[in-house]
């Protein structure tokens, strides 16, 4: 979402990086674009009962597709005594190395991705993507917005902003100038088939709401989980003691892009009585997530997934998945299995550097490959979800 950090950055705000390593494990493209990616919070990660350890030393090895921070912050550092940008001499490198996940983050970008991993950001109420030749092309707008009020639609193209060319820039970049102190004006300049459009916006709080349930007949309640926000692992425990004694749940994960790892963790502490979520290393060193003992081990359940369904939200369907918790329906998921950690930069950007990867509890890794579902399905996927359940008992 434009104006929302949620499609990338880290999960981390400033003074949890001074506390140690809080580790990422994801980051798609570009900041606010409208998906949270998976990530580390100390607080959060403790709640779930992960453990977490703190960063290993310089020296521990880099495999392959990942950046040695050491040369990253060299470039950052040496930019900036010239009086050039740190991060674009870091992100060259990070560029140069073949880290896909890899990226680096100004300030604003960083703090504001931190804002949206607490439900709220300030923005005008777009997701956007790059288009063809650049062009920057809204995807969706939030109901309720600045922008859907101004009447912003899927399909527009956003021309510029405050008389800003945004065409070929990164979709960071776009966030940037559409952030900015609320209640503040915002000039959109768009193309709509074929057609100019100007409007004129004022900036707002806006608030996202990731976990939504609504109840089916036989007893199916349907927890949709759009992306691991803070909060949001604790209101599907929540969801899952007000669900209807003797029925089922489908536990919608579609188009979910992560967000932070604690809370996937407590999410999958709804359904289990303790015991391993995911491994991970970190430069080689092993480490572990186990879900906090008292979930319901018995509910029927039905994960769903698509393509969207990517990082910490693939991390929760492996857990319920090899488990025997849950059987998935869907669609293969994206395959986002790596971790990231960040580094501050001597400019205060912050670079996001792959460093290892994390399996499900039977040690498959994901990265790459995703999970196959164990019932495909396609357009109707919700529909079959159903009658997976009343296979396993649910219903009349």
């Amino acid at each position: 979402m434009l104006g929302l950090p949620s499609i990338p950055a880290s999960s981390l705000r400033p003074r949890d990086q001074r506390r140690g390593a809080v580790l990422t494990l994801a980051f798609l493209a570009a900041v606010a674009a409208g998906a949270c990616t998976g990530c580390w919070d100390r607080e959060d990660g403790a709640a779930a009962a992960a453990v977490i350890a703190d960063a290993p030393a310089p020296s521990a090895p880099r495999g392959p597709g990942t950046a040695d921070r050491d040369a990253v912050a060299r470039a950052a550092a040496e930019a900036a005594a010239e009086g050039k940008s740190g991060k674009s001499a870091a992100q060259d490198v990070v560029s140069r190395s073949g880290d896909r996940w890899g990226t680096v983050y100004d300030q604003g970008e960083y703090a504001a991705f931190s804002e949206g991993l607490d439900g709220h950001w300030t923005g005008v109420g777009v997701w956007a993507a790059r288009g063809p030749g650049g062009a920057i092309e809204v995807e969706k707008v939030q109901p309720d917005s600045p922008a859907a009020r101004a009447g912003l639609r899927a399909g527009d193209r956003l021309v510029s902003v405050d008389g800003h060319a945004v065409t070929g820039l990164a979709v960071t970049d776009v966030v940037t100038l559409l952030r900015g102190e609320a209640g503040t004006p915002v000039v959109l300049n768009l193309s709509r088939d074929g057609a100019d459009l100007t409007e004129t916006v004022r900036r707002e709080q806006l608030r996202s709401e990731p976990v939504t349930v609504r109840q089916l007949g036989g007893g199916v309640t349907v927890i949709k989980v759009a992306s691991f926000t803070r909060g949001a692992g604790e209101l599907v425990r929540s969801a899952v003691r007000a669900a209807p004694a003797g029925g089922g749940v489908v536990l919608d994960l579609r188009g979910n892009p992560g967000g932070l790892v604690g809370e996937a963790v407590t999410a999958a502490s709804a359904f289990l009585d303790g015991g391993l979520v995911a491994t991970y290393d970190v430069r080689g060193d092993q480490r572990a997530l186990y879900a906090a003992p008292g979930g319901d081990t018995t509910r029927p359940l039905v994960a769903l997934v698509d393509g969207g369904t990517m990082s910490a939200a693939e991390l929760l369907t492996g857990a319920l998945q090899d488990r025997g918790r849950a059987v998935a329906v869907g669609s293969r998921t994206f395959g986002k299995g790596s971790v990231q950690m960040p580094t501050e930069l001597p400019d205060g950007s912050v670079a996001e550097l792959t460093v290892g990867t994390y399996r499900t509890p039977a040690g498959r890794s994901l990265d790459g490959g995703g999970i196959t579902p164990d019932v495909p399905a396609g357009e109707r996927a919700e529909e079959r979800a159903v009658t997976v359940l009343g296979g396993l008992g649910v219903g009349p």
